[in-house]
C-alpha cells in the first residue's frame, strides 16, 4: 500500500508564564501541537510525526485547520511521494501547503506552515528508520555529528525578582553544564540593566559567558547607548537591538559595538534573511544567525536560507537557531550549524532534550532515536499522547 497522510490533527495549548522580556509578556502565550497520521505501520501502530510552534509567536490553530492541513490531506496522495515511492517527500508537501498563496506577507502563515512542517519531517525520519539528524547529514553528503552547544537561555524579567535571584539562576545554568548564558535587557533601563549584567558577570566569573537580548525594543541611539556600555563587558553576543526588519540600524550599530552581535528568530523566510545578509551589515567573522525553522516555513525553508548564506559566502556555522526544541537540534547535528538555544526551565515541556541527555561543558550528545525523538521525552510525550489517543 502506498504512503499517505490520512489525518493531521492541531491542538492550541498554553504555555503561559508570568515572565516578560523587553517587549512582551508570555502570561497568555500559547502554541500549535500538531500530528501527521501515516498509513504506515510499525510495532502495530501508525507512525506518526508530531510538531509545534516555538514560544514567542502564539498557536495556529485556525490557519492550520482551515487552510493548511487540508491541501495536505485533500492532495493527490501520489503528488506527496519521493522518487522511491516509499517515504514522503517533505518538499513536494511544502508546495501543497503554499499553493495558492502570494509571495510576501510571510508573518503568521510560516508559523503555521512551519509547524506541520516539523512534523512531516518527524514521519519521514520515523518512516526511514534513522534520526532525523543522521538523515539530513546523508542526504547533504555530510557527517553527523551528534555533539551540539547548547547554551541557557532565561534572565527575564520576573515579579519580585532581585539581583540575588538572577545571580542564583544564572549559577543554576552553570551547575547543569552549561558554558554560556543568556539574560534579557531593554526592561527597566540602562542603569538598571548594568547592576543586572554585571552582576550576573560576577557570579558567572571566567566559568561562562554571557550573552545579552534585547527582543528588538531598542531605536537607533538607544541601542547604540547600549552598545557603548556594553562593549565594555566580555558578552558572547548582543543580540537584537532593535526591530528585526530594521537593517539600516542592525548595519549602523556595527559601528559602535566591534563585538559579536545577533539577530534573525523574528524573521520568516530566506527572503528576509537574504535581506539581512545584504543590507544589515551583520559580519560572517563574528556575528551569529538565529532563524527558527519552526517559525520560518520549516526546515524546506530553512535549508534554502542555508543555500543563500553559502552564497553569500557565510558558514553555516555562525547559526544558532532561536526555540530551544529538538527540530532545531537535529539540524545543528545533521548540517552542522553552530549550536542550538535551549531554555532549561521555561516553555517547557517543548523545550529540553529527550530524557537522560544532559549538558557538559556546553555540549549535548544526540541519543540514536528515530525521527526528532519527542517520544523519549516523557512529558512532551504525555501531551502529544492526548492529541492522538
Amino acid at each position: 500500500m502506498p504512503v499517505r497522510i490520512t489525518e493531521i490533527r492541531e491542538r492550541t495549548c498554553r504555555i503561559a508564564s508570568p515572565i516578560r522580556n523587553a517587549y512582551i509578556d508570555f502570561s497568555k502565550m500559547t502554541a500549535s501541537l500538531v500530528a501527521v497520521v501515516t498509513n504506515v505501520i510499525r510495532d502495530g501502530k501508525p507512525v506518526i510525526g508530531f510538531g509545534f510552534n516555538s514560544n514567542g509567536r502564539y498557536g495556529q490553530g485556525g490557519l492550520i485547520r482551515e487552510r493548511f492541513a487540508d491541501r495536505v490531506t485533500g492532495a493527490d496522495p501520489a503528488s506527496l511521494l519521493d522518487a522511491t515511492g516509499e517515504n514522503l517527500d517533505p518538499d513536494r508537501i511544502w508546495a501543497a501547503m503554499m499553493s495558492n498563496e502570494k509571495p510576501g506577507g510571510h508573518g503568521e502563515r510560516s508559523v503555521a506552515v512551519g509547524t506541520i512542517d516539523m512534523a512531516v519531517w518527524d514521519a519521514v525520519a520515523k518512516i526511514a528508520g534513522q534520526p532525523l539528524f543522521r538523515l539530513l547529514a546523508e542526504r547533504h553528503g555530510r557527517v553527523a555529528d551528534p555533539r551540539v552547544f547548547v547554551y541557557a537561555a532565561g534572565g527575564y524579567y520576573y515579579p519580585g525578582k532581585d539581583l540575588a535571584a538572577l545571580r542564583a539562576e544564572m549559577r543554576s545554568y552553570l551547575d547543569r553544564g552549561y558554558s554560556v548564558v543568556k539574560m534579557k535587557i531593554g526592561g527597566e533601563g540602562i542603569a538598571e540593566d548594568a547592576r543586572r549584567i554585571e552582576a550576573v558577570l560576577a557570579e558567572i566569573g571566567k566559568d561562562a559567558q554571557l550573552a545579552v537580548d534585547a527582543n528588538g525594543r531598542f531605536d537607533l541611539d538607544t541601542a547604540i547607548a547600549y552598545a557603548k556600555l556594553l562593549r565594555d563587558y566580555p558578552l558572547f553576543w548582543y543580540e537584537e537591538a532593535g526591530d528585526p526588519l530594521d537593517y539600516r540600524l542592525q548595519a549602523a550599530l556595527a559601528e559602535f559595538y566591534p563585538g559579536p552581535m545577533a539577530t534573525g528568530e523574528n524573521l520568516f523566510s530566506h527572503q528576509d534573511a537574504r535581506n539581512l545578509i545584504r543590507y544589515g551589515g551583520m559580519r560572517p567573522d563574528r556575528d551569529w544567525l538565529q532563524f527558527d525553522c519552526a517559525l520560518s516555513y520549516g526546515l524546506c525553508e530553512y535549508q534554502r536560507t542555508l543555500a543563500m548564506l553559502t552564497e553569500h559566502g557565510w558558514s553555516w556555522r555562525r547559526c544558532i537557531p532561536h526555540g530551544g526544541h529538538q527540530m532545531s537540534l537535529m539540524i545543528a547535528a545533521g548540517l552542522g550549524l553552530g549550536g542550538n538555544e535551549s531554555y532549561p526551565d521555561v516553555f517547557q515541556p517543548y523545550g529540553g532534550f529527550p530524557d537522560g541527555v544532559r549538558v557538559e561543558g556546553g555540549i549535548v550528545t544526540l541519543p540514536d532515536l528515530p525521527g526528532i525523538g519527542f517520544e523519549h521525552k516523557s512529558d512532551l510525550f504525555a501531551e502529544m499522547r492526548e492529541l492522538t489517543g
